[in-house]
């Protein structure tokens, strides 16, 4: 039976889809098609249920996913290990994290891991949603916020903060900023999420905790027009720190509060990075996840 067949069809019954599977490979959605075809002339039954709207497995073909997937993973495993003991790292890695950390943290720290690992082919899945690994394929992903969980590894990339940030020439022309209070006082630039629009928090150096209410004079759903938004002067902004600490350096925003904590919601936060609970990690995989370390 082809083992290249058996892989597509796991494929399909992730994603729910030929279209999906064919944009993944590069391939025409009727080439998919025929593959299910072939390998279910092949196995003598039907796997999926088809109509013009959708795409489900049928009783058998469940049953054939449920017990197919884990030897075909152990199939593949095997192969990367011999693969290994003759050859430097190899094949594509399939990588998730939101758009604004690819923009301004992990894209700019690429290069160094292409120029190392030049047959290693990444595949960016750039997402502000929280994505299925699973079913997408993916096989590193990095997450921020509170430590996540699932069945992932997950280990913590490198520790974050949110800082309150302005541009100069916002501040020449509206009143001081002495203190988080003052916020109310001004244009605040605020993300549309629970608690995230109405109020920002503050910890000082003792451990205490102030809530400011700030006025939401624009709401922006994107961190990276945030920023673009801060740099042009349209008002106040609550920035991770990986998103703007290089416009502080270089004086295009100014840290209004540097010797207080920041956030909207909770004060410790990190970068996480996850990838599937298996016994064995492929090395294309530890060395992408060792450049990140090294690069944090």
């Amino acid at each position: 039976m082809d083992i290249s067949a058996l892989q597509t069809f796991i494929d399909v019954a992730r994603r729910g889809s030929f279209a999906a599977v064919a944009r993944e490979s590069g391939l025409d959605p009727s080439s998919i098609s025929r593959q299910i075809a072939v390998l279910e002339k092949a196995i003598g039954y039907r796997l999926f249920d088809r109509t013009t709207r959708q795409l489900a497995l049928t009783e058998a073909g469940q049953l054939t996913f449920e017990r197919i997937q884990n030897p075909l993973e152990e199939l593949d495993q095997i192969r990367d290990a011999a693969l290994e003991t003759i050859s430097s790292p190899r094949g594509k890695l399939r990588v998730t994290a939101s758009t604004a950390f690819a923009e301004r943290w992990l894209i700019p720290r690429l290069a160094g891991f292409r120029d190392k690992f030049h047959d290693i082919i990444l595949d960016l899945v750039l997402s502000d949603a929280r994505i299925d690994l699973v079913a997408e394929g993916v096989d590193v992903a990095i997450r921020l916020g509170d430590r996540a969980d699932g069945a992932f590894i997950v280990s913590r990339l490198m520790p974050t903060c949110y800082r309150v940030v302005a541009s100069p020439g916002y501040l020449k022309t509206h009143d001081r900023l002495d203190a988080p209070s003052d916020l109310r006082h001004h244009d605040c630039i605020v993300f549309p999420l629970p608690g995230y629009r109405s109020q920002w928090r503050f910890r000082d150096p003792a451990g205490h905790i102030r809530k400011v209410d700030v006025s939401d004079t624009l709401t922006v759903s994107n961190a990276l027009a945030i920023r673009r938004a801060a740099l042009e002067g349209l008002g106040v902004a609550l920035l991770g720190d990986w998103t703007i600490d290089s416009d502080i350096e270089n004086g295009d925003l100014v840290d209004l509060f540097p010797g207080i904590e920041a956030s909207a919601a909770n004060f410790d936060t990190a970068a996480w990075i996850l990838y599937p609970s298996r016994g064995y990690v492929p090395v294309k995989t530890r060395a992408f996840i060792d450049h990140l370390r090294a690069m944090a």
